[in-house]
């Protein structure tokens, strides 16, 4: 760590230890802990904040900040009633902190990649349907394979910070990968069109887009304008309006009402064909392809920093194993229904 100049001339004997600086009371202060809190305010942009963020208290935030700004003998932040605002001060301060966090990150990977076995806890985000199905059994197989491993699966359908909610790896079905993170295809995702045998009896089987109108379609929640995207074989775009009263943002729902009869669906491939190879649904349509605001492609996604851990590798390594060249949906595996 180099020496931090102080900005006062009283405090140049207040040199930098190897943990951390001297106070204005010249008592050693840990430096890691307050430097994180500093950011975490800024990021946060209150010290309630950044104290959620850090799930401590915000007085101990607050005492962090006061400590920083004891040692270096400015204030960091102009603070009001309603908001936090950094001075001249905290804004060479915040650059330098997010650059000296940044090096001590990479100090701890280098040091803990000397260890080749996976090993810590490995906390990995996908969608609610998708980590059910085929994360959740990637993440046991990873576990018994390596004893140091604790593996944390975070399922939601929300987008995760990958830095802020402390994720090493995030599988997201996305058009556009994020732009700060490092993202590695791993299969194609297809969707269809698909109902019950049952409602297929009942009111027969679509056999063009025109003849959708005749049936009930369900809605997802984020479809656009709850209309139906469908793109023709020779590129022809065609959009049908959902006729469906009860809409839902989940995709499980939507298997559940085709299932049941209430009408066509459009669902991934991966959630339908169990329910297919059991003949308890049937794919129409096959010639349209679905076009839907999450995209075609499945990604796995990490920070630069985390590229090279052996936790992140070797799930790499397992991910890669299990969808390339074909994802297991499509390679006649099922994982065992609704």
């Amino acid at each position: 760590m180099n020496r931090l100049s102080q900005p006062r001339s009283d405090r140049h004997s207040g040199a930098a230890t190897d943990i951390g600086l001297r106070s204005a009371a010249d008592k050693p202060m840990p430096w890691l802990p307050a430097w994180q809190a500093f950011v975490k305010v800024v990021d946060a942009g209150s010290m309630a904040g950044a104290a959620r963020l850090l799930d401590c208290t915000r007085a101990q935030v607050s005492r962090q900040v006061a400590e920083l700004e004891s040692a270096f003998g400015v204030r960091l932040f102009e603070r009001s009633t309603r908001r936090l605002a950094l001075t001249p001060a905290g804004q060479v301060f915040h650059q330098h902190a997010l650059a000296a966090l940044e090096s001590v990150a990479a100090a701890e990977l280098a040091v803990g990649n000397l260890g080749a076995e996976p090993h810590g806890v490995l906390r990995v985000s996908a969608t609610i349907t998708f980590g059910r199905l085929h994360v959740a059994p990637l993440l046991h197989r990873l576990a018994l394979r390596y004893p140091r491993l604790i593996c944390e699966l975070i399922l939601t359908d929300q987008l995760v910070d990958l830095e802020g909610g402390d994720i090493d790896l995030a599988l997201r079905m996305t058009r556009s990968p994020p732009q700060d993170a490092v993202a590695r295809k791993l299969t194609t995702l297809s969707r269809g069109i698909y109902a019950a045998p049952d409602y297929l009896r009942q009111h027969g089987v679509p056999t063009s887009v025109a003849e959708l109108g005749q049936h009930q379609t369900l809605s997802y929640l984020m479809t656009e304008g709850h209309r139906w995207h469908l793109l023709g074989p020779d590129g022809a775009e065609h959009f049908h309006a959902s006729t469906a009263r009860v809409r839902f943002n989940n995709n499980d729902c939507l298997l559940d009402a085709a299932l049941g009869g209430w009408g066509l669906a459009i669902l991934p491939a991966y959630l339908a064909a169990p329910c297919v190879a059991a003949g308890r649904l049937q794919r129409v349509l096959p010639e349209l392809e679905p076009s839907t605001l999450f995209g075609t492609h499945l990604y796995a996604c990490y920070t630069p920093s985390r590229r090279r851990t052996p936790k992140v590798r070797a799930l790499l390594e397992l991910l890669m194993a299990e969808f390339d060249p074909l994802p297991p949906w499509e390679r006649g595996v099922v994982e065992g229904g609704e």
